[in-house]
């Protein structure tokens, strides 16, 4: 009997052996390099000021605050009322609030130059309505349709507007708004800073004095574009520590005029 049970237990791992053996090994997974990369991934990374917006309330409950990880922000009205128990969510989760920026300021320029690509005309079509609600003079600078064009000709249109007193500040629109910087940052006199937030168009004026402010369209909801700009317009160099580096930048350019 014993010499049975053994050589019942070697034809079971024999069988067991086999059975394993014919199982193909699980390859390793392929790494795979993205085929593109997906610009609207800057909004999440720089200068985002909230997580969700609840500004058009007066009253915010338990319900808006659902779904918000601790630590997270929120943008709400100035002025907001908040239920007893929004508010020990709100201590609880540590859950930053941004106050809505007020339309209240004083525009620090009288009249923009604004352009943009095929994917920044849509935007730049609203924007005119908007700017020229603020009591401002526009000059469209183009493009005038969706249909494809290069975004360097429209950025060195504006550039050129501002760069040559044309107009006191410049405002284009393109996907991501950064290859519109590189253009207009060639013609002299102009400053051009792509902003994501308001904390960033802000800071492109109070400290580097930027006069041309490039958007992406792909990275902001319009409301939040609008805020971008009005930020931007009612902001302006104003302190000496930052005006003396700003002469520095001016300085580096002029060594390379011909």
């Amino acid at each position: 009997m014993p010499d049975e049970k053994k050589e019942a237990r070697d034809r079971v791992r024999e069988l067991v052996r086999q059975v394993l053996s014919s199982v193909p090994e699980e390859a390793e997974p392929e790494e795979h390099l993205p085929r593109h990369v997906v610009v609207n991934s800057l909004q999440d990374k720089v200068g985002r000021e909230y997580d969700r917006d609840e500004s058009a309330k007066s009253l915010i409950t338990e319900d808006d605050l659902r779904g918000l990880e601790p630590g997270s922000k929120m943008r709400v009205a100035d002025g907001v009322k908040f239920t007893p128990l929004a508010q020990d969510i709100i201590r609880e989760k540590s859950i930053g609030l941004v106050k809505k920026q007020s339309r209240k300021g004083e525009m620090k320029a009288r009249s923009v130059a604004i352009g943009a690509d095929h994917g920044g005309f849509p935007v730049k079509e609203q924007l005119k309505g908007y700017l020229k609600g603020l009591g401002l003079q526009v000059q469209d600078k183009g493009t005038n349709s969706e249909d494809a064009v290069d975004y360097p000709d429209f950025a060195h249109a504006v550039a050129k507007a501002v760069g040559n007193r044309q107009a006191d500040a410049g405002i284009i629109i393109d996907g991501a708004g950064i290859g519109s910087a590189m253009t207009a940052n060639k013609v002299p006199g102009v400053r051009a800073a792509a902003c994501y937030s308001v904390a960033l168009a802000k800071n492109s004026r109070e400290h580097n004095g930027a006069n041309v402010l490039t958007l992406g369209s792909g990275q902001n909801s319009f409301a939040e574009i609008k805020d971008i700009v009005h930020a931007w317009l009612t902001s302006e160099l104003t302190e000496d520590r930052h005006k003396k580096r700003v002469g520095k930048i001016d300085t580096i350019e002029n060594q390379y005029k011909k």
